[in-house]
């Protein structure tokens, strides 16, 4: 590995010009507005993994945006690992708070990144982490040290959902065929203590609609003897927590996961800092549920929350007015082994059972997933724990993220295959969020760990 690591080191400036590259590409996959922008970028990954040395390179259509195919077979007796990614990017709104423009990337060196960060929307969700992977794997090409076979699934919907993946992993499983899937779509702890991701949490999404009277009212004429649907909404949601932090859904505890004493053990052992927690997102102090650390709270426990409130009046000036109609998103993060689908139904019978009947309400679900765990005794973990401390020169630990990545347990019920959630990012990049960021320490380091990863699961 040591001409594949050279290799790196002398390219790391031209691997940067390309992501830059990339990062112009409007990839967009909410708005239909970018639906050119989308195709682009796909046709962009496409070249970038033919240049890279994959065979059979195919943009393949889907009921949405296409999937990016590409191969490397060497020995079909060897082990394959398929590697997952997505080039689709969230919308950049609000425009305003950026400081450059979304899609007009920049490196600027801050505090925590003195050797500089690229910001762009996707730098680091996902197209910075995506592309480590066709990088390392040209490094490996070059150098003629690609021990096993390689696969490539970089997807354009993953920011909608993934709505097409599961029909195209359906009808193309034996193409697919593979022993572990590789995914950098998720952060480390830091980069003084790098981690594999062992957890994520399971999703239920919804959105509820509180109506009232049949048409907007004059407040004046009937404040005081009418049900306000914005009002009652508030009431109902309040009702979803109680004083201690735990969500009051009947049954909702049911099937949670109890984490052992020893592995909470380990957990904490990631130095969970509350000040440095807060002063990171500009809060004089945290919350949540009694009993737990805030590194637990954010990984091993269920979690509800509003992602969204509207109805009435919120124009320019005062329009007096009682809504007809009040809505909001809300969103629940889910542990082993709790599942969306039963998530879901709780939710809706607590919401009709606390609503007033002076109201009507309405629980329509969107999207879901289930939670995901990776033992941290298993060939595939400890290949990702080896290979990351070969290219940190640190332990690296077990770490559960509180986010989401459904495809996780998709990958493992279609295709059989264990998932290794290796990402590079810090919870700091701001992904969705303006001013998005990817440090180039974790975008290099990540070139350099992904050829050990092969290295050492090909070994086992």
């Amino acid at each position: 590995m040591s001409d594949t690591q050279s290799y790196i080191q002398q390219n790391k400036q031209r691997f940067l010009d390309e992501l830059i590259e990339l990062l112009k590409i409007a990839s967009i996959s909410a708005d239909p507005a970018y639906n050119q922008d989308v195709l682009n970028c796909a046709d962009a990954v496409a070249k970038h993994l033919a240049n890279a040395g994959a065979d059979q390179v195919e943009i393949c259509e889907t009921k949405g945006y296409p999937v990016v195919y590409g191969e490397k077979i060497i020995n079909p007796e060897l082990p394959t690992v398929l590697v997952y990614g997505h080039y689709d990017v969230q919308p950049a709104d609000p425009l305003e708070l950026w400081e450059s423009g979304p899609f007009e990337p920049v490196v600027k060196k801050t505090e925590l990144h003195p050797e500089g960060a690229i910001f762009a929307r996707g730098s680091a969700d996902d197209k910075g982490q995506f592309f480590m992977h066709v990088k390392a794997f040209e490094a490996m090409m070059k150098t003629n040290s690609l021990p096993c076979n390689i696969k490539f699934i970089i997807e354009g919907e993953e920011e909608v959902g993934s709505v097409s993946l599961a029909g195209f992993l359906e009808e193309n499983k034996e193409k697919l065929s593979c022993d572990v899937i590789l995914i950098s779509d998720t952060h480390i702890y830091s980069n003084e203590q790098p981690t594999v991701t062992t957890g994520l949490r399971g999703l239920s999404y919804m959105e509820v609609e509180v109506e009232g009277p049949n048409r907007d009212l004059h407040s004046g004429l009937y404040g005081g003897a009418v049900p306000n649907p914005i009002n009652v909404l508030a009431e109902m949601i309040a009702k979803l927590h109680d004083e201690e932090g735990r969500i009051t859904i009947d049954g909702f505890y049911d099937n949670v996961e109890i984490v052992s004493a020893e592995d909470r053990a380990v957990m904490n052992k990631l130095k969970d800092n509350p000040e440095e927690f807060k002063k990171s997102i500009g809060l004089s102090g945290v919350e949540g549920e009694t009993g737990y650390t805030t590194l637990e709270r954010t990984s091993i426990r269920p979690t509800l929350d509003v992602n969204g409130i509207w109805g009435g009046y919120t124009g320019e000036g005062a329009k007096t007015v009682i809504p007809s109609k009040a809505f909001a998103k809300i969103s629940m993060r889910l542990v082993p082994y709790q599942t969306d689908e039963e998530i879901t139904e709780k939710f809706t019978k607590y919401f009709e059972k606390i609503a007033p009947a002076s109201v009507k309400v309405k629980v329509t679900p969107h999207h879901g997933g289930m939670p995901y765990v990776l033992q941290s005794n298993t060939k595939e973990f400890q290949a990702a724990k080896k290979a990351m401390e070969k290219a940190f020169g640190k332990e690296v630990l077990p770490y559960r993220s509180g986010g989401s990545i459904p495809i996780t347990s998709l990958f493992e019920k279609i295709l059989g295959a264990k998932s290794v959630l290796m990402g590079f990012g810090l919870d700091s990049d701001a992904i969705h969020s303006p001013n998005e960021h990817y440090g180039l320490y974790n975008f290099y380091k990540g070139i350099e760990s992904i050829p050990y990863f092969f290295e050492f699961y090909t070994q086992q």
